[in-house]
């Protein structure tokens, strides 16, 4: 298991990449060196096509298509067990930026291709990829890696905490857009290719993006379109002859899933739920009902908040940003648990809400009917609203000298502000979707469940962020997806007949997690001692009254007190892990 890092420089590239913790790896790039580094990851390397060189972690989820589309177009010397890195590299010199938006999967790619060194990032963003600049001009260096920890070990970038990042997450409790709480550090986007030159500039290309299509179709015809793409997907997911984990809510995504992986699958498949004991609430009645319907080896497991409390720093630490999102050590003891089973994939029903339309686009168009000030800057405003997080306490909660070296830092509404324009996507609803998807799905979901199901050996992988369904999505008419308060209207559609109506037609609740409970108990020590401590204190970011406040469960933060204090908490020990100081 393994990662990658990548430096282009005049200055030994090869004495960089040892330095960033990588061993190099044999090429003749002359001012490059790729390497791999040590860690949870699926990065081989190098391949090599000709005089073009490559790293990466790759899975690709359409090879066989992939490959013979490379047949097809005369390419010569595709063997048969061509590993999957060598097969994208192939389609990236035959095709160029055509052959990477054909292929499907998840990737993150470093190409020494001439004198540039490129990066490639998976459609969806399902897998990181970090670079920054050291110098400019005929001085400058490059460095690239899927690994946040090696480029904060570049010697020759001097970095430290991006305040603006800080902003950020306390925002929307993960960090959107291309900016890291590294200075210096910034992030690849999905559907990018950028291109490093040895100057010192980039040039950046939009290899894939999702676009809205008027397809005026019968509901019938869209959802039997789109309940072929979901087998399809789902059986591309499906590993060969070995069983397979899915991590069952209880939810119609997760649910649909699961019972496609048990129609398609010809080995065992085991589901897997949560519990947080006692008399949290929960939703095991549902996804016991699942379980028992699909006829699936269902495992139940149950995290307490001792558990989360002794485990959470771990597990925020295997995150290359944080995500302040309270699932995360349960997510942790599920791919625990499913790589105790000895499978090596688990799929999961993520991205049914940023793809189809789940809850939270249903107050933003009740805000679009009643706003008075028209615009994309109220639209992105009512957006970071409708998060709920830290946004409207920062005045409270940063200290004065950050409010005051923030003063001049572009609004965080300006990450939103491309999505939800009208560009591509004429409709408000796709614009939300669109904005969802680029966001949340891209920043949040998918890198938080590839880096801890990764840190198990597993591969966790998402049928409903599959390319060919999301562009079907963005075919289907809004209507069809949001159909008057009936959200995701058309997935339910597509898949009525696999489930019992219960599970198709609940309205969402979403897992209920006791982050209160939790905080006032088993976290109550290490919450005081953290934010409270030398640490936070020296780093100066938040006011102490504040906190002091927050943790006696004073001033008008419920019944959403918790959920912040999480946050809080959550980038204390991000920054703790990573040594980052003012």
């Amino acid at each position: 298991m393994s990662r990658w890092c990548a430096c282009l420089t005049d200055d030994d590239a090869a004495g960089q990449v040892a330095a960033m913790g990588g061993r190099p790896v044999p090429t003749r790039a002359g001012h490059h060196a790729l390497g791999l580094l040590d860690g949870p990851g699926a990065a081989e390397g190098p391949y090599r096509v000709g005089d073009v060189y490559a790293i990466g972690e790759v899975t690709l989820h359409n090879a066989p298509e992939l490959r013979a589309r490379l047949g097809s177009a005369g390419a010569e010397g595709i063997a048969g067990d061509c590993s999957d890195g060598e097969l994208l590299l192939r389609a990236y010199v035959r095709f160029g930026t055509a052959g990477l938006a054909a292929a499907d999967g998840m990737f993150a790619l470093a190409i020494v291709d001439r004198d540039e060194l490129v990066l490639v990032r998976d459609h969806m963003g399902a897998r990181t990829l970090f670079h920054a600049r050291a110098g400019s001009g005929e001085r400058a260096a490059w460095a690239a890696s899927t690994s946040l920890r090696s480029l904060q070990r570049w010697p020759a970038l001097d970095t430290g905490l991006h305040l603006p990042a800080v902003r950020s997450f306390l925002t929307f409790a993960y960090l959107p857009g291309r900016e890291t709480l590294l200075r210096g550090i910034h992030e690849v986007l999905p559907g990018r290719c950028v291109r490093l030159k040895a100057d010192g500039s980039t040039v950046e290309e939009t290899y894939w993006e999702p676009a809205e299509v008027a397809d005026e179709r019968p509901a019938a015809e869209h959802a039997r379109e789109l309940r072929g793409l979901l087998e399809s997907a789902t059986a591309r997911r499906l590993p060969v002859a070995e069983p397979v984990g899915v991590l069952l809510s209880g939810g119609v995504d997760s649910s649909l899933v699961t019972a496609l992986a048990a129609k398609l699958h010809d080995q065992a498949v085991r589901s897997y739920s949560i519990s947080f004991g006692g008399d949290a609430p929960n939703e095991l009645a549902y996804s016991g009902l699942v379980a028992a319907h699909c006829h699936t080896e269902h495992q139940v497991l149950t995290v307490p908040g001792e558990a989360v409390a002794a485990r959470l720093p771990e597990t925020v630490a295997l995150l290359d940003s944080p995500v302040g999102d309270p699932l995360t050590v349960p997510n942790l003891m599920l791919a625990e648990a499913v790589a105790a089973d000895g499978m090596s994939v688990v799929l999961n029903g993520e991205g049914g809400d940023p793809v189809f339309g789940g809850p939270k686009n249903l107050p933003m168009l009740i805000h679009e009917l009643l706003r008075d000030e028209a615009g994309v800057d109220s639209r992105a405003r009512a957006y970071v609203d409708s998060y709920r997080k830290c946004h409207a306490d920062l005045p409270v909660l940063l200290t004065p000298g950050v409010l005051a070296e923030l003063a001049d830092a572009p609004p965080v509404t300006d990450l939103l502000a491309p999505y939800l324009a009208q560009g591509q996507m004429k409709s408000l609803l796709n614009q939300l979707l669109h904005t969802n998807l680029r966001t949340k799905g891209a920043h949040h979901i998918l890198t938080k469940v590839e880096r801890i199901t990764a840190s198990q050996g597993l591969e966790g992988r998402a049928p409903l962020f599959d390319r060919a369904v999301v562009d079907h999505a963005f075919r289907v008419p809004p209507r069809l997806k949001l159909a008057g308060t009936s959200e995701k209207w058309i997935l339910k559609e597509a898949v009525r007949d696999l489930l019992p109506p219960t599970i198709v037609d609940r309205p969402k609740s979403g897992m209920r997690v006791p982050v209160q409970q939790w905080l006032d108990g088993p976290l109550r020590e290490l919450g005081h001692d953290l934010l409270l401590g030398r640490s936070a204190r020296a780093r100066g970011l938040f006011r102490e009254d504040t906190i002091r406040s927050w943790l006696r469960r004073e001033g008008t933060l419920l019944p959403r007190q918790g959920g912040k204090l999480w946050l809080v908490l959550t980038l204390e020990l991000w920054l703790r892990s990573f040594e980052v100081g003012a």
